[in-house]
């Protein structure tokens, strides 16, 4: 394992030891650290912010962090593909009963669902808003569609998306067993 993958480790420890909310939590306080809104930091705002976490980074490793995330050449680390990175990887066991959940809601079969999906899928006629008429019932299955989407809404998810948003949630989770009876239990699969 090289420094960058110790440092992305050690990192990732913290988090998990922070309980579900440590990564969430860790991206909300880069999206504080991230003044000009361009969803990235620099090797200087990283090895600060992270020195306010307790994790200690001289600049060397900072920019080893940043390097190695970095996807698009800008010199900056992109919050998403870290947080990403961050995630501990899932097992078949997890990666299966997600993808099942998936091609449940993915009622038209083509890779990406959306609220037409959804109409088969969710009910949304007893939800408070509803009944109160302070959303219709479209703006009831966006919003629920919302919580998978990425970080750019676009009103269609995809598996990517959908696992994206379970590997949180995973991360959480000890056993498979326990994250399996979870997903098969609240998708009904």
């Amino acid at each position: 394992m090289d420094t960058v993958d110790a440092t992305v480790e050690r990192l990732r420890e913290q988090c998990l030891s922070r309980g579900a909310s440590g990564i969430q939590g860790l991206a909300r306080f880069f999206r504080r650290l991230d003044q000009d809104r361009s969803r990235s930091l620099d090797a200087r705002e990283l090895q600060q912010g992270l020195a306010k976490l307790g994790l200690a980074l001289d600049m060397a490793e900072a920019e080893g962090v940043c390097r190695r995330w970095d996807r698009d050449g800008s010199g900056t680390l992109d919050l998403e593909e870290f947080l990403r990175a961050l995630r501990p990887p899932m097992s078949q066991a997890r990666e299966a009963v997600i993808a099942a959940a998936f091609s449940k809601l993915d009622r038209s079969g083509d890779g990406v669902v959306t609220v037409d999906d959804l109409r088969g899928v969710y009910s949304c006629h007893a939800h408070p808003k509803v009944q109160s008429g302070e959303w219709t019932e479209e703006e009831v299955l966006r919003r629920f569609l919302d919580n998978f989407d990425s970080s750019e809404k676009d009103g269609q998810v995809t598996l990517a998306e959908f696992q994206d948003y379970y590997s949180g949630v995973s991360a959480s989770m000890d056993t498979d067993e326990e994250f399996v009876a979870m997903m098969t239990s609240a998708w009904r699969l």
